[in-house]
């Protein structure tokens, strides 16, 4: 299914030394400092590491946002067509971008930093996925996501990237990322059936933090 492919893990015990947590957690330093600086990351068979919860594969989970004149926030949504690596999440709504970490991302950032491994594969899928027409206003890790109540969530821990951008210009390049576009805060926090478990939780963070109305 992931021929040859390894990726970016950590030991699950070792997020779990810091606190294990369900959900959405917005204190994010001193775990990506112990998974990232600790010298613990490894890259292992996807193939394997998808059935075994004592490994976390880190996943960028990157969410666009656009605040308009009248300054209503919008976010980035799209469906997961049936072509796309997981699965698990075919035709799920979801307003994350990203995915795993690549042992071909230590190429030019050095294997044993790991902050530069990390970035380097954040942006390499950042680019795969969706064409950026705007300008970037900021970028910032606004938490980590991790849901253990789920089989695919066993496996995963997300990393919370929040991209403010100048104007609603991020554009799918993957045929099988559809349906896509700026979506009001308010729309999408209103029903959030069908979304992927990653981002009810990330919009249900969002929605508390800037007190968001569901209309």
């Amino acid at each position: 299914m992931y021929p040859d492919e390894k990726v970016l893990v950590v030991p699950t015990a070792v997020f779990h030394q810091q606190g294990v947590f369900q959900g959405f957690c917005g204190e994010v330093t001193a775990y990506l400092h112990a998974m990232l600086d600790g010298g613990v990351m490894e890259f292992r068979p996807r193939a394997e590491v998808e059935k075994q919860p004592e490994w976390k594969q880190l996943i960028p989970y990157i969410i666009f946002r656009w605040t308009n004149a009248e300054g209503n926030r919008h976010i980035f949504r799209y469906t997961r067509g049936k072509g796309m690596g997981e699965g698990r999440l075919h035709l799920k709504h979801s307003v994350g971008v990203g995915g795993h970490i690549s042992l071909e991302d230590t190429e030019d950032a050095g294997e044993n930093d790991g902050y530069a491994v990390y970035r380097r594969g954040m942006l390499r899928e950042r680019s795969e996925e969706v064409d950026i027409q705007s300008e970037i206003l900021s970028d910032q890790i606004i938490g980590l996501i991790n849901d253990d109540a789920t089989e695919v969530g066993t496996v995963h821990l997300g990393v919370v990237h929040l991209v403010d951008m100048a104007e609603p210009r991020v554009f799918s390049r993957e045929t099988d990322l559809v349906a896509s576009g700026f979506v009001e805060m308010g729309e999408l926090t209103r029903d959030m059936t069908g979304f992927e478990t990653w981002s009810e939780i990330a919009l249900n963070h969002l929605r508390e933090k800037y007190h968001e109305n569901s209309h």
